[in-house]
């Protein structure tokens, strides 16, 4: 999964990534108008926006891109089938046409999708889409050379766990038709009802064979959005775009592409862009960030001056930071053991560790609390905002452990502020209350990620968390919890190990809904029965803080993405 642009750690848990349950829809600084100071009367073409950020956009290729809803910076050069719905809160959640005229039409079962796409789309030097261009560009993302993008077309097309791309197999996938220059109908293994939600992935930007150059095509990739690249240096750390003047906003209801320049500077540190924000000098004052959060210290900074308060967006994104346990490691493998290190939590000081309840909201549910989700309430192991030490000790008394546990838990030493050391010290203080001693066990990132994704080396207690390729239910529950996606060699997120023929079942009875509400539902029923066998302890779901320039209008975060989204914002 993929995590939105977060200045973190990509994994966690995860395809991972990203944080908790946040309940309220996403909104405006200090939930005021979304629009910013002023509204559209007041909006307008021209300048210079700048994007401060402490990752680079490297590999910007559509192939190479994990990203969901198109993106942020990506969004602005790459048009897809569908897109993210660009608007606040709870009603960004829902996907909608972009390239093409609708979401998608399904047959009964949901293993075909159709596609038309709208008259009159060009290039950026004026020539026309096609729905041959789509199927190329979702064809070479197969290519071992620019691999890097979502997985799930390799999954989900007939012929695509086999396919090797363009440039090796020139018939390309049968499993992709283009009856003619609008159509494109894709064939699929088995149904799957969230199809328009992955049609929002880069790897539905059409590309013209004509113009690939293979990996040297992120330099200048052609653009179907409202801007070109014009400068690329050093693998995304500067990327320039200017206006592509072919592109019409009569075909793209989505993007607003106020500004005439968008400037991307990237590899800086996050204090200093959170400072140059806060001070809006010069040209910071046009500039917003797409990677970098509000820290503790700063936030508390913040909201003690109405001027900066009053540019701060917050913004839910779909994301769990959560405790993993690996039942087959003792003592794990015994549900009660589970259930009273979920009575012992202590969330307040959990959400502390965090950064404070601003930036981090109490979860008990996997799922995160948006509807989009199909987040339905529960607590299988009420512990109250501070625990239940006494009900975990009694747990404890009936699995056999009268005089306490002793325990490690394994945790990363990033100080990302979900499976650092705060957290885990947090999670130590509250279990030792209950009988139980926590030993800590910190890991360099990678070691930690190599560690907590291997089945023959996951540990039986750790921190992790996990992020949505879209705001579903669907990659949210398949990738932790269904038994076929568990992978003995190889990178494994099912840390529960489940294989459990109901839940199998339920998840492929969910995938075949073409109602996403329907499906919503049903996924929200899936998370409550899953909880009761206590495999993880939700902690929280985080909260999204940043700054933006003084001169900066038109804020728009959505609960698809939970930041600023670049393609509604205009500057003085």
């Amino acid at each position: 999964m993929r995590q939105p642009s977060v200045n973190r750690a990509r994994v966690a848990t995860v395809s991972l990534a990203l944080v908790v349950a946040a309940g309220a829809a996403a909104c405006g600084p200090e939930d005021n108008d979304a629009k910013g100071a002023g509204g559209d009367s007041e909006l307008r073409k021209g300048g210079t926006l700048t994007v401060l950020n402490a990752n680079p956009q490297e590999d910007f290729d559509p192939a190479r891109l994990y990203t969901s809803g198109g993106g942020n910076v990506p969004s602005l050069v790459f048009r897809t089938l569908t897109t993210r719905n660009r608007e606040n809160g709870a009603d960004g959640a829902k996907v909608v046409p972009d390239l093409a005229t609708d979401t998608g039409r399904p047959n009964k079962d949901a293993t075909v999708w159709t596609y038309t796409l709208k008259k009159g789309l060009t290039y950026e030097d004026g020539t026309p889409i096609t729905s041959a261009d789509i199927k190329y560009g979702i064809e070479r993302s197969f290519a071992a050379e620019l691999s890097g993008g979502a997985p799930y077309l390799r999954d989900w097309l007939i012929g695509g766990a086999d396919y090797q791309g363009p440039y090796k197999d020139k018939k390309g996938l049968d499993s992709i038709e283009t009856p003619d220059d609008l159509t494109i109908v894709f064939h699929l293994d088995k149904p799957e009802g969230e199809f328009p939600y992955l049609a929002t992935q880069t790897q539905f930007t059409p590309v013209p064979k004509a113009k690939d150059n293979g990996t040297k095509y992120e330099e200048h990739p052609i653009s179907s959005g409202p801007y070109k690249v014009v400068k690329n240096e050093n693998d995304g750390e500067r990327l320039i775009l200017e206006r592509n003047t072919h592109w019409s906003a009569s075909t793209d209801a989505e993007r607003k592409a106020y500004p005439d320049k968008i400037d991307v500077r990237s590899g800086l540190d996050s204090s200093v862009i959170n400072q140059r924000l806060s001070s809006s000098q010069g040209a910071d004052a046009a500039a917003v960030t797409t990677d970098t959060n509000l820290g503790p210290a700063e936030l508390a900074k913040v909201t003690g001056d109405k001027e900066l308060a009053s540019r701060v967006g917050t913004g839910h994104f779909g994301y769990t930071n959560y405790i993993a346990f690996n039942p087959k490691v003792k003592p794990f493998d015994d549900p009660k053991v589970r259930q009273a290190i979920s009575y012992a939590i202590d969330r307040t000081s959990v959400i502390n560790a965090a950064g404070g309840s601003s930036l981090a909201e109490a979860a008990t549910t996997y799922l995160p609390n948006q509807k989009s989700f199909g987040y339905t309430p529960y607590d299988h192991f009420p512990a109250g905002a501070s625990g239940n030490p006494a009900k975990a000790k009694e747990l404890l008394k009936e699995a056999g452990h009268q005089n306490g546990l002793t325990v490690t838990l394994t945790h990363s030493n990033d100080k990302d502020f979900e499976t650092s050391p705060e957290i885990a010290t947090a999670i130590q203080d509250a279990l030792k209350k209950a009988g139980i001693t926590v030993k800590l066990q910190g890991l360099e990132s990678n070691d930690y990620k190599d560690k907590i994704h291997g089945a023959k080396t996951e540990p039986g207690f750790f921190l992790a968390h996990w992020g949505a390729d879209w705001p579903s239910g669907g990659p949210f529950l398949a990738p932790i919890f269904d038994g076929r996606q568990i992978v003995k060699d190889g990178a494994n997120f099912n840390t529960g190990f489940l294989d459990d023929k109901a839940v199998n079942a339920e998840i492929d009875a969910i995938n075949k809904l073409t109602d996403l509400d329907q499906a919503a539902q049903r996924w929200g029923a899936l998370d409550k029965k899953i909880g009761e066998q206590a495999l993880t302890v939700p902690l929280f779901h985080p909260v999204y803080k940043r700054l933006y320039g003084k001169d900066v209008k038109n804020i728009v975060i959505s609960d698809w993405t939970g930041v600023l989204d670049i393609s509604q914002v205009a500057v003085k």
